[in-house]
Formats: structure tokens, sequence, C-alpha cells
């Protein structure tokens, strides 16, 4: 039998992983700048946890996660993670994190799951990275996550991307709205889908998320929310515009823009590009500052943060040619033996080498010489090191520089050194 993937889930190969290196690398920097720490919780948790935080009506709980018993006779319920907001949320009430700071900001890098059709993009296990500001509900706290996004995809080199904006106002503004909508889509409930009618009890503000040509005009001509958004909400919201502006943060007002779940209040915003198809969505986010008390808090707790999907992201790249420079690290130099005596003296040296920083392959076949200069070029590394009787009897080497094919004998004694100072970008350790 022939053991494969399954069907939703994709093996990174050594070739890739660079890629995702280059991505996490770069979302992390921008992150620790921000002042964000990283977070690192459970792939599962207590299914409850999400049928609170994210809400029964969502799809999400409906139709796409993996719950499971822990053993047959259990009366407990796990959930492999969805989304990471309630899980960190979670988190920050499980350890009284606002006890330790007024603001707490982390970030993740993690794999969440879900029973996603599988298509260009979208799997059932896949990579979300994002971050939470928790305990501010100043506007500010709202454009700074905004800018935070848009300053990781800048540093990444996407450009062909449009920013979605919208304010979902607070509860009882959602609530309002929700009953605005479910009044003018009754008298056209019958040219609704099935999805659409299914959402019209649940989740009404999740049929403006439909992407049924059929119901295109129905939606564009739906009341907006942004005009039944109470005082201090409609105040929120032009703050949020200003501090983007300043930012030079470029953005669009998309009213059809609610978020599907249930936590969400006040600022909501979607990072799109047409690079990716259908699926266009890269990221997104917004306010959620009643999800604490769905899971238990006493008291309101403000909070606002994003996610953004890896391989879409990877997709985009791929598709403005931003791949092709990012290169695993390549070896600084290769040592390469001409008997079995060489072999052993490699063996030692090149795992000095190592602990004092330098980048060392070897060759773990006994090959011919020729075929181990062969592997040193494809592999990249820089310099050559080529070992026989005569340079174990005498102590002199012939270093090669691969790039330039300039080649000089040196002491032993002299080799590391002499790699360091015609090297100057090898970051070296302390011996």
């Amino acid at each position: 039998m022939k053991f494969q993937t399954i069907t939703g889930t994709k093996d990174i190969l050594p070739s890739e992983s660079p890629l995702w290196q280059h991505v996490e690398k770069t979302a992390r920097s921008v992150f620790e700048r921000f002042g964000y720490r990283e977070i690192r919780t459970p792939i599962f948790e207590d299914t409850n946890l999400f049928l609170r935080g994210i809400g029964e009506t969502t799809d999400i709980v409906g139709k796409e996660m993996y719950t499971f018993k822990p053993s047959p006779e259990s009366d407990e319920s796990l959930t492999l993670r969805p989304e990471m907001t309630a899980s960190v949320m979670r988190a920050y009430l499980q350890h009284s994190l606002g006890a330790q700071s007024p603001v707490v900001k982390v970030y993740y890098i993690s794999e969440l799951f879900r029973k996603e059709r599988p298509q260009k993009g979208r799997y059932r296990q896949f990579w979300q990275f994002g971050a939470e500001c928790i305990g501010s509900s100043l506007p500010e706290a709202d454009a700074e996550v905004i800018a935070m996004m848009m300053m990781i995809y800048d540093e990444l080199g996407i450009k062909n991307t449009m920013l979605k904006l919208n304010s979902l106002g607070d509860i009882e503004t959602r609530k309002r709205y929700r009953a605005i909508l479910q009044d003018y889509l009754r008298p056209h409930f019958d040219k609704l889908d099935s999805v659409s009618k299914e959402r019209f009890e649940k989740n009404p503000l999740r049929i403006l998320d439909s992407k049924n040509p059929d119901l295109k005009e129905l939606i564009e001509n739906a009341p907006r929310i942004l005009d039944h958004l109470d005082e201090t909400s409609q105040a929120h919201f032009e703050t949020v515009k200003s501090y983007l502006d300043e930012f030079g943060v470029k953005y669009v007002i998309d009213h059809r823009l609610v978020r599907g779940l249930d936590y969400y209040t006040r600022t909501a915003f979607e990072l799109v590009s047409a690079d990716l198809g259908a699926q266009d969505a890269l990221g997104g986010g917004g306010r959620y500052d009643g999800l604490a008390e769905q899971l238990g808090a006493e008291k309101e707790i403000s909070a606002v943060g994003f996610a953004s999907g890896v391989e879409r992201l990877l997709i985009a790249m791929q598709s403005a040619n931003l791949i092709a420079n990012i290169q695993p690290k390549k070896p600084d130099v290769m040592l390469v033996s001409q008997s079995p005596a060489a072999r052993g003296w490699i063996m030692k040296v090149a795992n000095e080498w190592r602990k004092a920083g330098l980048a060392v392959e070897t060759d773990l076949l006994a090959r011919s010489l020729k075929a181990q200069l062969r592997e040193a070029n494809r592999l990249g590394a820089t310099y050559a090191v080529i070992v026989g009787e005569y340079e174990l009897q005498t102590g002199k080497f012939q270093l090669k520089n691969l790039l330039t094919s300039e080649q000089k004998e040196i002491q032993q004694e002299n080799l590391l050194n002499e790699i360091r100072k015609q090297n100057r970008s090898i970051v070296l350790t302390k011996n």
C-alpha cells in the first residue's frame, strides 16, 4: 500500500520551507517592532469554547469543525482549533494576563483545522499568522493593528491588494440592523438561494457575504449598517479612518463587509488580492469587544485583531514573482576528502567549525573527488577544502573559492580565520 497525504492537507517540503521561513521571519519582525509577543495554544480545545466564542449559527461551528471524544466512554468533547481568537482569549482569561498588563499584545503563527472543500489556497489543515490587542477600546488600537497587518504585506512585497473597511457598530446596533436587514429581505425570501435562506434566521448579516451573482443587485440595494451606527461607533470609525489616512494606508468602504463571526463589533476589515481568483481574501479581522463576556468574563473586555492565511499569501507571492530569490541557507564550506584517513579528519574538523558558526557540508557517501566537488557546487557552497594524505602530512591545505575558482594554499591552523576574513557575511559565534 502506498500512503499519501490526506485530501485537504499538504507536505511542506525542504525546497518550500525557505518560503515559509521567510514569511514567518518577516511577520515576527513586524510584530515585535509593534511590541507584540508570541503566544502558542494547544491545537485542540473544549468544544464549548468555539460554540460560545464563534457562535453556533456560524458555518465554522455548524459545518467545519473537527470534533471528537478523547475516549468512547468520555462525556468530554474536544475540537481541533478552527481559528485562534477564541483560544487566545481563553488563555488571556485563564492566566489573568490582564492583571499583568492593562493592554496585552500577542501574536501567533499557528496550524488550524476546518472541514473545508479543498481548493486552491484552501486546505483542511492550514496555517495562519495573526495578532490580538486586548484591553484597549480606543480607535488607535484598531488603526495600529490594521497598519501592522499592512506593513507585513508591504515588506513581503505584496502590492496588488485592496483593503476593505466597514463598521458594525456596537452590539445593540448590530441587533437593530439585523432586524432592519431581515425586514428588507423578507419580501424577497423566495429569490434567496438555499444557503441564504438558511442564514436568514440564524445569521442574516452573512447573506451580505454571498458570492451568488443572482443576489448581487439585491445585496447592493440592502440597507447599509453605516447608516444606522450609534454616535459613539460613528466617531470611533471616523477616528480609525483618520489614522489610516495619516499612515498612508489606502482603503475602500465596503458596506457588505460584515465578518462572519458573532463576536465582531465596530471596526471590520479585510485585505483582498486580485491574484487569488475567486477566493481572494488574504486576511482580515476587526474589533470583538463582546467575546470575553461570551466566554465567561464578568465584564466586557475590549479587543481587536486580525488573521492572515499563509497558503494564500504564498500564492500571491508566486503570482507577483516574489519567491525566485528566496533560497535556503547555503553552505559556507564543503570539506572534500580523498582518503579514509581524510574522512576521519574532516568529521572532527567539521564539527569544530560548526560550533564556531560555519555552515559546513561533508560527503557521507565516500564519493570521488570530482563527485564531491560537483555536489559542493550543487549545494552552492562558497568554499571547498580538499583534504588528502599530502595535506594531512604537511598541514598545508588547498582552499578553493567555488564562486571565483580562485585557489590558495593555507596552513591548517589558519584555515578557519582565512574563511572568516574572505567572507565577512558569515556570522560566527565565539569559539
